[in-house]
This record gives C-alpha cells, structure tokens and sequence, in this order.
C-alpha cells in the first residue's frame, strides 16, 4: 500500500498531516482508485476528478460531526478510502461489499444515504436546520455536480435555504459534465462564469507587473481590480437567492481548496462555493472521454477500456432500434430522455433526428409534463426513462398524463434488478405503483423481439403505455426487422401441461418454461401486467386447480397480485402462489446470484412450488430441475 495512504485510516489520521503532504497524498489516493475500480469496474471519471476536493473537506471540516452530503453519491470512493474503508475498495459493489454508493447504515461518515440526483441540498438544509434548532455548531455541506443542478428540486431547496438565515454550505462541482453531454441555460450561465477565470489570470499577471509599482500607480491599480471583481462575479444567480458567492476556483488545487474551505467554514448564513473540476483527471484515456470511463467494467490500466463482445442484442439496443425505425416511419415521433442517453440507447437517434430528440436534464418531473404538452398537440411522445427513476414523476404520470389519458409511451429501462447499482437503482416497483392508475397499460416483453413487438403495440394506442424491459440481454431471441404489433392485452399459452399452471410476466417466462417441464405445467405468457387477458385467465383457472404467478418485480401490488383480485371479481377460487420480489430492498451484487438468493431461478421456483403443495412431490410427473 502507499506509504501516506497506508497511515490514514480516518479524516482525523489527515488532518495530522502538513499542508505541504496533501497534493502528494491526492496522487496517491489517484493511483489507489485506478487500482481498485480497473479490477471491480464502477464509477470511474467521477471519483478521479472530485480527489483533492475529497481531501479538502475532510481536511477542513470536523467529519463525521459535520456533515458532508454527496449528491448522487457516485463520486465518493476517495470519500470512502479516506474514512476507514480502504481495505474493503477490493469488494464495492459486490455481493456483501461496499455499496457503490454513500449508505449510512455502512459508516458513520456517510451522512446521507444518496444515489438519486439533486437531494443533497435539501439534506444539508434539514441538517442545518437542526443543527441551530439544537445549538450545535457542527457545520453541514452540499456537494452537487453541474449535472445534478439541472433538477427542479436541487433549486427548490436552494430557494429554500437562500431564505433560511442558516449556516450551510452548497459546493457546486462543476466539471461541464453529466452522464450524457450537458444540456440547458444552466450550463450556458456555468460557462458564463467560468468567463470570470480570465479576469482571475488577469488579476495574477497585473500583480506581477506591479509589484514594485509607486504607491499612488497600485493603489489606483487596486481599486480598478476591485471595480473589475465586482463587475464580474456580483449578481450571481446563487447571489439572487440569498447566497454567499465564491468562485470559480481550481478543483484540482488542493491547498487552494483548504484556504477557500477554511474562510468559508467561519463564514455565516447560507455559502456557495463553485469549484471547476475535469472528471478523469490524472488518467489520460478518462480525460478525453469520460462518458465511456463514467461506470466501466474491470479493465488494464495500461491499454483502457476495451469494447465488451457480446453476441447477445440488449434490450436497451432493441429500444434504441426500434426508436429510430419508428421515427423514420411516423414523423410524430418525439423521444424525450432525462439525461440518459447513453444508458437508454438513444445515442443513435439524438444524430439521425436532432430536432425531435430532446434531453431535458435530470428533471424526470418536466420530461413527463413536457410530454404531456407534446401529447396535447398531436406528437407521439415516447419517454425513456429507468424504471427507479420514473418514481420521481409519479405525480406527473398521474395528474398530467393519464388523467387527462394522453398517449403517451414509457419506455422503462432497468426494470427488476440492477446488479452493481442496488436498492437505489432497483426497478421493481413500476407494475404495483403503474397498474394502479386509470387510464395506463403495462407490458412485460418476455424477450428482446418481443419487446420491440410490444413498443410497437404501445405506440398504436390512444392512451399512456409502459413497456418495462430489464438491464443487459436476455436469451438471444432474433429480433424482427418490421414493426409489427402484438395483440393488445392478449397472452399466449406456450406450453400445455395438467393440474399446474405458470402464469409468467417478462423474462422470467424462461425459468418458468424449465420449471414447467419438470412438473408438466402448463405456462402461459401473460405478456400484459394490465390490462390483463380476462379471457384466458378464466380458461387457465377453469382447467388447472393450482396457479402460480413469476414477475420480477415486487410482489405486493404486483402483477399476481392483479390476478388474485380478477379471480375473486370472476368468483373463481383457486389456489394461488404469488412469486416476485419479498418486501424488502434488494441489495447490489451479480443479477445472477441474487436471483438465486431471492428463490426466482428455475431451482428456486421450483423448490417454492413443492413447498406450498407437498402432496404433489409424489406425482411420478415432478422431476427436479437439473
């Protein structure tokens, strides 16, 4: 381990340290996070360019008695390494390891459990807030990323706080980047003050020439540069709203840092602090592109990120497909994503349709208003949107798109479980708080062509649809090059078998197919969570006398849930297991094992049936599957 890294086992291990040591340990703490996440994979470009601001503060301020809350929470592994976790980098978003991301329950450091953008100045103000109900004086900080600013609620609480009299501190990491390119007025005003740089190069070169000047030439030269800081940074938006305006500084100056954080710290009534970062810094190949090094898999420092070979098509590249194919073919189309491109696969169609491809930022609440106005006028608005982050809109998707029954398609990325990501990212909650509303439709494509199949039946229809597909690929089905519907809410039986019958809502169709035949079941695509096939239900319940139900999403609220409550309307009682998600968040780790662990392999699925009717392990017809 490095020689200074290696005898700091926490921020008061640091603050022992001279001043002088600081830019030696960031260079230490850069090659430790090269190191680590090359061999796990995970945030990368993020973490390299928020090290000597990590220093700082942890230098500055009383961690953990202040409080230092990270937006998002993504840039925290020097946060980590700095705060007793550095024997423990090896296993970060591994099964039983460090979580990806800041979690109180795993360390007294991590103030605020984040990962979903723009809450951390809403956190730091109730902390404030608390902090002077109480009298104490521990100090509480904000630190958000451009990128996170572009979200409503970061500036509902920086109008809050601006108002508030309270000591807070609001560190904005500007580093011109989010996941995807940045996008809005805000970056354009961000850059404007970066303008601000030049008069600071000014200021230093004006210094030298004058420094042994004649009194009255500086002193006129000292009161021109005062006149010129006013003209430049005064009349700050942060300054509009109530904030003390500092900046932009030199993210990458770790002494420079210090001395900024330390007059702050003294300072009274809601601060603002705006540092200029470069996300990759100190590796080459994560400077020039840092969308790729954003969250990469394991990878050789010494030759970088190398292109994944998978033969298998991902759900996310039969959305991004199929978006560009139906947009050439219906110029209503308008695709509308919340900063995630990339991660939704619409790279693609931003080039091929630039005027009908519109990233609002992380403001998922506008994106589905904003589609909503589209919708009104006769556009075919299509959102592509992570499950976990449609959450943040439930509002809107309830006032404003389906109550007034606007046609409107969600495309729901990373639905069921995230792996790496965890409960934060965890997508298994959009059938239960979907399904609920009136005038929405919810399709679980078992497959890849089926989900293009299903996203060309959601964009026929007059009223909101959500078509929820998860992560990565499924079994390699051949995707169709046409555009061809499938019936709308109508499901298929797939296998025919006696007395049980598997009821399957996406890909768990597969694992219920190897169930089915080592028990003779009969299984039945289900393909709709709503409106569900009344029509085959019945069939199914009238023929079979047990029913079980896969979904991997929760199960309370869920699509079984669903069916239990159409057999009780249809007065039909069967015997039903319910099989998806417990109550419980799951926890971040291989998407395969945790399967496992949550009982919805073929193993398990089978092992949960022969529990609840024992009786049937007799039947020479059930053979364990293999």
């Amino acid at each position: 381990m490095d020689a200074l890294l290696e005898r700091i086992q926490s921020p008061s291990h640091l603050r022992q340290h001279s001043r002088e040591s600081l830019p030696g340990l960031a260079a230490e703490l850069r090659e430790r996070l090269i190191e680590t996440v090359s061999q796990t994979g995970g945030h990368f470009s993020s973490n390299l360019g928020t090290i000597e601001l990590t220093i700082a503060l942890h230098y500055v301020f009383n961690t953990p008695e202040d409080r230092l809350i990270w937006d998002v929470g993504h840039q925290t592994y020097a946060h980590k390494i700095l705060t007793g976790r550095n024997a423990q980098m090896g296993s970060i978003r591994q099964q039983g390891g460090l979580s990806g991301f800041p979690r109180r329950e795993e360390s007294i450091y991590d103030a605020f459990g984040t990962a979903h953008s723009s809450t951390s100045i809403s956190a730091a103000l109730g902390m404030a807030v608390a902090a002077q109900l109480t009298g104490s004086q521990r100090k509480a900080v904000a630190i958000i990323g451009d990128g996170a600013l572009t979200a409503g609620m970061a500036y509902e609480a920086l109008n809050n706080a601006g108002a508030s009299n309270t000591d807070v501190l609001v560190i904005l990491n500007d580093n011109d980047m989010s996941i995807s390119p940045p996008v809005g007025a805000l970056n354009q005003y961000l850059a404007e003050l970066m303008s601000g740089r030049f008069y600071a190069e000014a200021k230093k070169l004006g210094g030298q020439m004058l420094r042994n000047a004649p009194p009255p030439l500086f002193a006129l030269a000292r009161h021109i540069e005062q006149q010129t800081q006013t003209l430049v940074h005064s009349n700050t938006i942060f300054e509009k709203l109530g904030f003390t305006y500092v900046g932009p500084i030199d993210g990458h100056d770790v002494n420079g840092l210090v001395d900024a954080l330390e007059k702050i710290s003294k300072a009274k009534g809601p601060q603002f602090l705006h540092v200029v970062t470069r996300k990759g810094k100190g590796y080459a190949k994560a400077e020039m592109d840092p969308v790729t090094y954003h969250g990469p898999g394991k990878f050789n420092p010494s030759v970088g990120v190398v292109g994944a070979v998978n033969s298998k098509t991902t759900f996310t590249q039969v959305f991004g497909q199929w978006l560009c194919d139906m947009a050439a073919k219906d110029p209503r189309l308008v695709a509308i994503t919340p900063a995630m491109r990339e991660g939704s696969g619409m790279v693609a169609f931003s080039q091929r349709f630039p005027h009908r491809y519109h990233d609002v930022g992380i403001a998922e609440q506008h994106a589905v208003t904003f589609a909503a106005g589209l919708a009104c006028e006769g556009m075919k608005p299509v959102v592509a949107i992570y499950s976990t982050f449609l959450q943040r809109a439930y509002d809107q998707l309830i006032h404003d798109v389906a109550l007034q029954n606007l046609p409107v398609v969600f495309a729901l990325d990373r639905a069921g479980l995230v792996g790496a990501d965890g409960p934060t990212h965890a997508g298994m909650f959009d059938i239960a708080f979907v399904r609920c509303i009136p005038n929405m439709s919810v399709a679980c494509p078992a497959d890849e062509n089926e989900c293009r199949q299903l996203l060309s039946t959601a964009y026929a229809q007059d009223h909101s649809v959500t078509v929820r597909y998860p992560r990565g690929a499924g079994v390699g089905t051949p995707v169709q090059e046409d555009l061809s519907p499938l019936p709308f809410g109508q499901a298929e039986v797939v296998r025919e078998g006696e007395g049980l019958a598997i009821l399957c809502f996406g890909p768990l169709l597969y694992e219920g197919l190897k169930v089915a035949q080592a028990l003779n079941a009969t299984v039945v695509n289900m393909r709709w969570a709503k409106p569900l096939d009344l029509q085959m239900l019945r069939k199914i319940a009238l023929t079979h006398e047990r029913l079980v139900t896969l979904e991997d999403g929760t199960r309370m609220g869920g699509a079984g849930s669903a069916v239990i409550e159409a057999l009780q309307d249809m007065e039909i009682s069967r015997q039903v297991l319910v099989m998806g998600f417990e109550d419980v968040f799951t926890e971040h780790g291989d998407p395969g094992v945790l399967m496992q662990q949550y009982g919805l392999t073929a193993s398990g699925i089978q092992q949960r049936i022969e529990a609840r009717w024992p009786a049937a392990e007799a039947s020479p017809i059930l053979r364990r599957v293999v």
